[in-house]
């Protein structure tokens, strides 16, 4: 290929490309750097550019509703996150054991991802309503006496949302993880079971070790859809009882569209960028930076 071919190759890939890189750059990162900017002014029901530094931030740590949602967000990611991991795992590993009818199962499985959460949090606000659902059936049995709140106790409310997300989560780290285990080498398992080691110790040294990029692929985005969590609250709780089940996405939205605290709220979404950004970059530098050529995760 002569000189002048390659030249137009690479300029028909640079044109073809021209405008995805255009609307990237001005309508993405445009955006986010003006929400970031905004989040520095005194903006409220219209945005301005009145400078106010770190105000709307310092408002942002001592406003309670934020507050509470940070803290709840923390209770729900982590529980979320290590329950996902730990029944993805439990399910990957029983399906990877050849039972039978194995597509149905995983099938079964995987189906529940495949729901929006808005559709997850309708099917378990009516499972936990304490007049419907589990409440109801227990009570149609006999035990009329029996009531069970947890959707509506504040203390125990935030819990309900980690059952629905597990749920509906949980699925996806089983195929992630089964499509990993069947890459592990039968090999050493089989020379484990002859020496005599106990299967779950077998799983403990042996395969999870060689599921790490699984796993951390896994935890990047389980966290990810932690950060930005709000349809599965709007359906089943709306934030309540009271502020119990209330979350930083709900608090910007809340606050961009109906409270009319444009800064307070850009504050808040900056915030969040930033803790996505915190489990984002060690995962590419993982992914692209640590690992040698050839062995991505």
């Amino acid at each position: 290929m002569s000189v002048v071919e390659r030249i137009r190759t690479h300029m028909a890939a640079f044109l073809a490309m021209l405008p995805t890189t255009a609307f990237v750059i001005v309508i993405y990162l445009g955006c986010l750097g003006w929400t970031v900017f905004i989040s520095f002014t005194s903006s409220k029901v219209l945005p301005n550019t009145n400078f106010v530094g770190l105000a709307q931030y310092r408002r942002l740590m001592v406003t309670e509703r934020w507050t509470v949602s940070v803290e709840n967000i923390f209770i729900y990611g982590s529980l979320y996150i290590a329950g996902c991991l730990v029944l993805g795992f439990l399910l990957a590993a029983f399906i990877d054991q050849k039972v039978r009818f194995e597509n149905t199962l995983r099938t079964i499985y995987l189906f529940p991802y495949a729901l929006s959460f808005i559709v997850t949090g309708a099917v378990w606000q009516w499972i936990l309503n304490p007049q419907l659902g589990i409440g109801k059936a227990v009570r149609d049995l006999g035990l009329e006496g029996f009531t069970f709140e947890m959707l509506v106790n504040p203390a125990t409310a935030i819990y309900a949302l980690v059952i629905a997300a597990l749920w509906q989560g949980a699925g996806l780290v089983m195929v992630m993880l089964l499509a990993g285990l069947r890459g592990v080498d039968g090999e050493m398992m089989r020379a484990a079971q002859v020496d005599g080691v106990p299967l779950w110790r077998t799983y403990v040294t042996i395969v999870l070790p060689e599921l790490r990029p699984m796993i951390v692929t896994s935890v990047v985005i389980l966290a990810i859809a932690v950060v930005k969590v709000y349809d599965l609250v709007v359906a089943m709780t709306m934030g309540g009882p009271g502020i119990a089940t209330e979350v930083p996405a709900k608090f910007v939205m809340d606050h961009l569209f109906e409270r009319g605290n444009i800064g307070l709220a850009t504050a808040a979404a900056t915030l969040m960028l930033i803790a996505v950004l915190v489990f984002l970059i060690p995962w590419l530098y993982v992914a692209y930076v640590r690992q040698p050529k050839g062995a991505r995760v």
